[in-house]
């Protein structure tokens, strides 16, 4: 283009298949939900019943806003690559938190959330390694999982003797975390082995 020379496509529409903008409400739920983690936390160690509900209100309150983000953005198109990469690491970090505090404060057995976290930060990792290949879809099983671990950890947040809801709950949501991961390591392998064979 002529320097100086108007430029043609000036004031019309955006073209078809142009990216969705980072600015909107979706990302910004994702933002939110990590803004939420500090403050969830703080309020988890406070003393006093009062308190714990308030840490679990706002951990309620950050877990759905994971869903609501995720409808939106497929909804109205706002999925953007900072949201993919800004979700996950929302939920890691809300999730993680959690069960960090919870066995600081001597709730919860350590090598739950040793075995979780491994498990979830081991397989994001593997998503960035061979995205090359392709995209890891969210499974089933991996959707069973997320749901498990938000309830387990809302009810060992929770004040008042409930141990025979807690312990199922987190039993079963690391066994589920546990089988989804290795179905992830096999979905992984088997894509690696296709592109190289391809």
């Amino acid at each position: 283009m002529i320097a100086g020379a108007p430029d043609p496509v000036a004031g019309t529409p955006e073209p078809l298949g142009t990216p969705p903008s980072v600015y909107n409400i979706a990302n910004l739920l994702t933002m939110l939900r990590i803004a939420l983690v500090p403050l969830f936390v703080w309020l988890l160690f406070l003393d006093g019943t009062g308190w714990r509900l308030a840490a679990f209100a706002v951990f309620a309150a950050a877990s759905v806003t994971d869903k609501i983000d995720g409808d939106l953005a497929r909804k109205y198109g706002w999925v953007t690559d900072f949201g993919k990469i800004a979700d996950p690491i929302a939920d890691k970090a809300l999730t993680g938190a959690a069960l960090i505090s919870l066995a600081v404060l001597g709730e919860l057995w350590w090598w739950v959330p040793a075995v979780i976290l491994v498990r979830e930060i081991g397989i994001t990792l593997l998503r960035f390694v061979v995205i090359r290949y392709g995209v890891i879809p969210a499974s089933k099983g991996g959707k069973l999982k997320t749901m498990l671990q938000i309830l387990a950890i809302g009810f060992y947040i929770l004040p008042g003797p409930l141990d025979l809801i807690r312990w199922p709950l987190m039993a079963a949501a690391v066994v589920v975390t546990v089988v989804t991961g290795v179905d992830y390591l096999v979905q992984a392998w088997r894509m690696r082995s296709e592109a190289r064979a391809a």
